[in-house]
């Protein structure tokens, strides 16, 4: 199981670092504005290159080369300090085995066959598979053999409910920019219904004609969502623009507007994110629009402080809401009848568990509970009235694949210790089959993982996960790398990552905190860690840290902190506040400028969540914690390994870069200074749509310098 480890890390032990070559030099060119009274200094806003908004209407090509010439250089730096590093060969040997052996999605019966995914190997995406009625089974898409290079990635796949049509969705270089096509499965020809403009997964109607999908006017434009309706044959600019993102006022740069169709067609739900805690949400009559045009919106949830969704089954409208009920519940209406007062309560809250899922079959329904950041699956009819728990393989994260017009279900579970796999009910049965389990290279029984409670500044308890070798023990020394997210009311459920094994193999510790902001205890535990009340994730990160020194598995010397996106965010401003806990920091794909982040991409989707400079009373919040501007001069900062993509479609590259050039400034001259390595992909974006050989790379980069900065080393 482990042959290839102990040569890594003898390599590692008996073999010296390569030699970083210097930084190449970043000139500070100072701007200095005033927010709100404050006189603000950024000596690198050079590096934000033509998208910052001073620069619109002005000939950037020598400033684009410079940011270009500048990212090229500590990109090369970076690799030759990566690719040195020891044992490389043996760690992407080890890699791409446990990457390979691929996955399968729950099948789907359309029509007279049934449609599944598949991936095997080194295939970077899934492959779409047909099984037909005779039980035959061939594959009808293949975008790996489309585009051998890895770089296109298949984001969707719809069957229509006859069965003759797939639609898909690709997106190039990880930009995230999907493009729906729709094969037509009995010629094996591409139709010319091609949709661009960042299309979601669509909604089909019964009889195959056409479907419901969601993108943007302007592809440029990332707050220019619209809901239309699409006829399959007719040419895409005639299709029906249902449902638009508004043009002006604070309402037009949130994620906007979305939709959904009732499995027989009849009915469509329009909603609109007011933030990101809030949505208004409408109930449609679409065999009405269909026939007269009429689009007659009724009002379901409107100008409520909470979220709410639904769907129409077998006549019944069905919706789920957090308003007044923190946790959630779940409501039964009739859909020509809705008005709120006339809502039944079928599931109601819980004060000891979130409803953080719920699906439909065609005689029950299935709620997910969760509890403490563990998944709990309960079966109910459909009037609400409570049935069976469903028996889980284990302790970890269940997700439901229902189908409205049949029995059985599918649920996929995973755990840190047990690879995502497949399993069947035949309901009302509640006990599963094993449908599809990856042959990945590790025993579990080796792999132990543990729930902790800890106590944050503030005094609330909070829940970590630690995952190690079985029968390691706290030695104040184990090399430990501490995970977090904290945000957009997302929950750090446990799951398998088969790149943490060697870590796990060599000795190391892996944490996991389930911060405030995520959505672990509902939904007061993300209002816990957004706007003013942000500091409460990074003093929950920094309790965490803490408590693993307390209880004896680590030291400030052995520890590193591990985040991206959000939890980018939440490392480099962790790592600024507190760089005497953490001897590195791994910071992927971050938020860093908390000042000017809302003026780039999609960034102001996220003001609901953090704040805006603009706003004065905000202001004073980002001033406490904006990562860029509270790096402190006098501290010995920790090692940082920064990643970002320059086809970033979310969080600009130019965080990476500014948070890099302040580290590197904060060091010059200092030769206590520790190692800063910037690596800015020019063929990604936020994280997805990267080839099998980049996800080995990537992995191999941050194992194998987390084990030189950490000094990982076999037991004894």
């Amino acid at each position: 199981m482990s042959r290839f480890l102990p040569v890594l890390l003898l390599t590692l032990n008996a073999a010296a670092s390569p030699t970083l070559s210097p930084p190449p030099a970043t000139p500070a060119e100072p701007v200095t504005e005033t927010l709100h009274g404050v006189a603000v200094t950024d000596p690198f806003r050079w590096l934000e290159g033509p998208a910052a908004p001073e620069r619109k209407g002005l000939d950037n090509k020598a400033l684009e080369t410079r940011v270009a010439t500048w990212t090229a250089a500590h990109n090369a730096r970076s690799r030759a300090f990566l690719d040195a590093l020891p044992g490389r060969a043996a760690l992407e040997k080890r890699l791409t085995a446990l990457f390979s052996p691929g996955s399968e999605s729950a099948p789907r019966h359309r029509g007279n066959r049934v449609f599944f995914s598949r991936r095997e190997g080194t295939q970077s995406n899934s492959v779409i598979f047909v099984r037909e009625a005779d039980g035959s089974e061939r594959a009808v898409l293949d975008v790996n053999k489309l585009y051998p290079d890895g770089l296109t990635t298949l984001s969707f796949s719809s069957s229509s409910p006859d069965g003759k049509l797939l639609a898909f969705g690709t997106f190039r270089a990880g930009d995230e920019n999907t493009a729906l096509h729709i094969l037509d499965l009995e010629s094996g020809r591409w139709r010319d219904d091609t949709i661009g403009g960042k299309v979601g997964r669509p909604d089909w109607l019964p009889d195959s004609s056409g479907f419901l999908y969601r993108n943007l006017s302007d592809v440029k434009n990332p707050y220019s969502g619209k809901v239309c309706f699409h006829v399959v044959g007719r040419p895409v600019s005639e299709d029906a623009i249902l449902f638009e993102q508004l043009k002006e006022g604070p309402l037009a740069t949130t994620w906007g507007p979305g939709g959904s169709l009732s499995e027989d067609g009849h009915w469509l739900i329009l909603s609109y994110s007011v933030s990101t805690t809030s949505n208004d949400l409408w109930l449609c009559d679409f065999d009405l629009w269909r026939k007269t045009g009429k689009l007659v919106k009724v009002p379901l949830a409107l100008g409520l402080n909470g979220s709410t969704s639904g769907t129409v089954h077998q006549g019944k409208l069905y919706l789920h809401s957090n308003v007044d009920a923190p946790n959630g519940r779940l409501f039964l209406a009739d859909p020509k009848n809705p008005a709120r007062a006339t809502w039944r309560e079928i599931v109601p809250h819980r004060a000891d568990a979130v409803l953080s899922e719920w699906d439909l079959t065609k005689s029950h329904l299935l709620v997910t509970w969760q509890k403490d950041a563990l998944d709990k699956v309960s079966l109910y009819s459909l009037e609400g009235q409570p049935q069976a728990e469903l028996e889980l393989p284990g302790i970890g994260s269940a997700g439901v694949s229902s189908d409205p017009e049949r029995e059985e279900i599918y649920l996929s579970f995973t755990s840190y210790n047990e690879p995502s796999s497949l399993y069947r009910y035949d309901l009302p049965a509640t006990k599963p089959t094993l449908y599809f389990r990856p042959k990945v290279d590790f025993d579990p029984a080796t792999v132990e993982v543990k729930q902790v409670f800890y106590t944050s500044k503030d005094g609330t308890k909070v829940p970590m996960f630690l995952i190690h070798r079985k029968g390691l023990t706290p030695n104040k020394m184990r090399p430990t790398v501490l995970y977090g997210y904290g945000g957009f009311s997302i929950s750090m459920t446990p799951g398998f990552n088969s790149s943490l094994l060697p870590w796990l193999e060599a000795g190391g510790v892996y944490a996991v905190a389930n911060l405030r902001g995520g959505a672990e205890y509902g939904d007061a535990w993300h209002r816990a860690g957004m706007l003013g009340s942000k500091q409460n994730v990074f003093d929950d990160f920094i309790a965490a840290a803490e408590r693993l020194v307390a209880d004896g598995w680590t030291d400030s010397e052995h520890l590193a902190i591990q985040g991206g996106s959000n939890g980018g965010l939440l490392v480099s401003a962790v790592g600024g506040q507190r760089p005497d806990l953490f001897r590195a920091v791994v910071c992927q794909v971050p938020l860093t400028d908390m000042f000017r982040y809302q003026n780039f991409l999609m960034a102001r989707y996220w003001v609901p969540e953090y704040g805006s400079s603009e706003n004065a009373e905000q202001f004073a919040w980002l001033r406490k914690w904006s990562p860029y501007h509270n790096l402190r001069p006098d501290a010995r900062h920790p090692a940082w390994l920064i990643e970002g993509g320059e086809n970033d479609a979310r969080t600009h590259p130019l965080h990476a870069r500014k948070l890099a050039a302040r580290l590197f400034a904060l060091g010059e001259g200092n030769p206590k200074a520790r190692d800063i390595l910037l690596v800015v992909d020019q063929d990604s974006g936020h994280g997805s749509g990267k080839s099998f050989a980049m996800r080995v790379r990537d992995s191999a980069d941050r194992w194998l310098w987390l084990a030189n900065e950490l000094g990982a080393k076999l037991p004894e």
